[in-house]
C-alpha cells in the first residue's frame, strides 16, 4: 500500500456540481445507477472530510460553467462540448452550476481555474498551484471516471506526480465505462488504484 506524506498529498475533487451529483441535475440521471451502486456521494464526503481533518489540502477542479456563446464559433468542439452546448450543463448562475451542498469548498481548499474539456491541468493553473503547495502525490476523485478523472490523472502522471485513483469515489455512465477506467486504462498510468476504505486507513496511519 502506498504511504502518503500529509504535507505533500492533495485531493483533486473534480467537477462536484449539482448537475452531476444531485437529484434534479441535468446529468445525474445518466450517472445515478452506477453512482449509487458504488456509494459515490458517501465516499466523496468521507474523502473530503478525512482530508480536511488530517491536513491534506483539497483542490477543487471544476469544469467550465457554460455561458451563452460557448463553443459557438470553435473550429473543433468535441462531442462532450457539443452536449454541454445543447444541455447548458453547469450553466453559470444556475443551480446546476453550483457545488453539491455536501462538497462546497471550505476555508483552506483551493479552487482551480475551470477546465474547458477533460483534463484539470490543460489551460488551467492546477499544476502551478500544486507545486506552490509542495504537492507530489495526488488523489483524484469525482466524475467522470473515464473522462475527466482519467484525463486529469494521466496528465498528472506525465507531469511527474504520483497518482492514486479511488474505485468507489468516482462513477461513470455505465458499469463498462467504470470497468475500463479502473481495470484497463488505470493501470497504464496510475501508481495506485484503491478503495476509499483502504485509502482512508493509509491517510490516517500517516498522521
Amino acid at each position: 500500500m502506498t504511504t502518503y506524506e500529509i504535507s505533500r498529498t492533495g485531493v483533486l475533487l473534480v467537477d462536484p456540481y449539482n448537475d452531476f451529483l444531485s437529484e434534479g441535475g441535468k446529468i445525474w440521471p445518466r450517472l445515478k445507477e452506477v453512482a449509487q451502486r458504488v456509494g459515490l456521494l458517501d465516499h466523496l464526503r468521507a474523502m473530503v472530510t478525512a482530508a480536511r481533518e488530517t491536513g491534506i489540502r483539497v483542490f477543487v477542479v471544476p469544469h467550465r460553467q457554460w455561458q451563452p456563446g460557448d463553443y459557438d464559433d470553435w473550429s473543433h468542439p468535441n462531442p462532450t462540448q457539443h452536449g454541454i452546448q445543447e444541455r447548458h450543463s453547469f450553466a453559470k448562475g444556475s443551480w446546476g452550476g453550483e457545488w453539491h451542498p455536501d462538497l462546497v469548498p471550505d476555508d483552506g481548499d483551493v479552487v482551480v481555474k475551470e477546465h474547458w474539456a477533460q483534463s484539470g491541468f490543460a489551460n488551467t493553473d492546477l499544476d502551478l498551484l500544486l507545486r506552490q503547495h509542495g504537492i507530489t502525490h495526488v488523489i483524484v476523485v469525482g466524475v467522470l471516471a473515464n473522462t475527466c478523472i482519467e484525463s486529469t490523472g494521466r496528465y498528472a502522471m506525465e507531469l511527474g506526480y504520483h497518482v492514486t485513483l479511488v474505485r468507489d469515489a468516482t462513477a461513470a455512465f455505465t458499469a463498462e465505462m467504470l470497468h475500463a477506467a479502473h481495470e484497463l486504462n488505470g493501470p497504464t498510468y496510475a501508481h495506485a488504484i484503491v478503495t476509499t476504505t483502504d485509502l482512508l486507513a493509509a491517510i490516517r496511519s500517516a498522521q
